[in-house]
């Protein structure tokens, strides 16, 4: 597996990380522990030194398969996770991103994940009621502790980052982005590149939907999230579908899955973006991380974005409440 450093920063990581909420939490009901340690260690094995984890996954029960699952080889790995949230009875419950609040959950973190060292801290949500520089401050002493190594925004928008990156240089931002999400690259990329910041996209596969094995009568199991998105009610999956059938055309011509086109897509934007998908399944597993060997020609990403191009995503990416986390 190739590296990748992201931006400026001396963060080097495998050119493809892995996404473990879904061991746990979000797509349905949580995998068993010992399965979820195994492809964990699957990841690494094949060459993944980048995984992501937060607190509110579970809630921790993510970050606990995370620590065990790492343990033997936690010099090797780069662990991310994530602040931002008040937990209350086992579920989220709004934002909170007050000083002492980032400082106590770090802690918690630490524990779960059984190291002594976060190496990126996600502010998982930007929270209104606390000024980001406050938030950036926080995260400086506990990187001036020795506790962080790297500070991190996920889903905010350009002022914040900027204001961020100026108490507490920002590492990384974490949001949505794939051929079936591009509004990042209106006014965020150009600011990542000039600041210096490397991009994780996260759902960079679209939540499953790219890989074309969602169809029309795909139901989703009741604790699956995705059955509160209106991108995936049913009239607008519908509309959708023509992304994925851009995509798997042009699949079938490089002799590739979906899947691997659309995440080797992103790897041809810039090279200091690093997707993070996750699964469940190995063979899912070892199809993402056959991205990473293919290259896409200029003509190839011109032939994309010529058909991308006409396409227009239908439905927010988010319910109501959520969508007011993230409007920049």
């Amino acid at each position: 597996m190739q590296k990748r450093r992201l931006a400026k920063s001396n963060l080097e990581v495998s050119a493809i990380g892995f996404g473990c909420m879904g061991l746990s939490f979000g797509f349905g009901p949580p995998v068993e522990k010992q399965y979820g340690i195994s492809i964990i260690r699957a990841a690494f094995e094949r060459g993944v030194t980048f995984f992501d984890t937060a607190e509110v996954y579970g809630p921790f029960t993510n970050e606990e398969l995370v620590g065990e699952a790492l343990a033997p080889f936690r010099k090797q790995v780069v662990i991310a996770t994530k602040f931002g949230f008040k937990i209350e009875n086992g579920k989220s419950a709004g934002v909170d991103s007050h000083p002492q609040h980032i400082k106590d959950v770090a802690e918690a973190s630490l524990k779960r994940l059984k190291t002594d060292v976060i190496d990126l801290f996600y502010q998982h949500r930007v929270d209104p009621n606390v000024p980001i520089e406050d938030v950036a401050g926080a995260v400086k002493d506990l990187i001036q502790q020795g506790k962080v190594k790297h500070f991190g925004l996920s889903e905010a928008g350009v002022q914040v980052i900027r204001r961020a990156n100026s108490v507490q240089p920002v590492t990384a931002l974490q949001s949505e982005y794939s051929l079936w999400w591009r509004e990042p690259e209106e006014r965020i990329l150009p600011a990542l590149e000039e600041l210096g910041i490397g991009f994780v996209p996260f759902s960079p596969l679209g939540k499953g939907f790219l890989t074309g094995a969602i169809k029309q009568d795909t139901r989703f199991t009741e604790n699956d999230f995705r059955n509160t998105v209106p991108r995936f009610n049913p009239e607008n999956r519908k509309a959708n579908q023509a992304i994925v059938d851009i995509v798997t055309r042009f699949a079938q011509k490089k002799k590739a899955t979906p899947a691997q086109i659309a995440l080797a897509w992103i790897l041809a934007q810039e090279p200091w973006m690093v997707p993070i998908p996750g699964t469940t399944k190995l063979h899912r597993l070892e199809e993402n991380l056959g991205a990473a060997t293919i290259e896409l020609t200029p003509d190839d990403l011109r032939e994309i974005a010529t058909a991308a191009s006409k396409f227009t995503p239908q439905g927010a990416r988010y319910s109501e409440s959520h969508q007011r986390l993230v409007n920049r």
